[in-house]
């Protein structure tokens, strides 16, 4: 089995309930997103998963140098950042893609899907 990362895309500005509408399709996105996870889970898929705080909370580090530097905020200035992610275990990318089009339909955003090299 290959370790596939689905990452949910979507934008860097938010409102109240994040990219969604109003309170009701963001509790009824939540609630789909728990129903995919647990079906992940009990299919054998699930490795880990996440939601991301806002990209204004990060922090760039750069150690190339003698003294890592550190940057508040996103390494890229963009419209669109990722959101959340699950890293899954699927026999092959059909499996991926299709596990991915169920994310994607349960949280309401574009789900990117990338194979590890399998070099770790």
């Amino acid at each position: 089995m290959t370790h596939y990362l689905l990452s949910v895309h979507g934008p860097a500005e938010r409102d109240e309930f994040g990219n969604y509408g109003s309170k009701e399709e963001m509790e009824e996105a939540f609630a789909a997103t728990g129903a995919f996870n647990d079906r992940l889970r009990t299919q054998g898929y699930w490795v880990f998963a996440g939601g991301l705080a806002p990209a204004s909370t990060a922090t760039v580090v750069d150690g190339q140098g003698e003294t890592p530097e550190m940057t508040d905020g996103p390494y890229l200035e963009t419209k669109e950042i990722i959101g959340g992610f699950w890293v899954i275990d699927a026999p092959d990318l059909d499996v991926a893609l299709r596990l991915a089009a169920e994310g994607s339909k349960a949280c309401r955003g574009k789900v990117e899907v990338r194979p590890f090299d399998g070099l770790a």
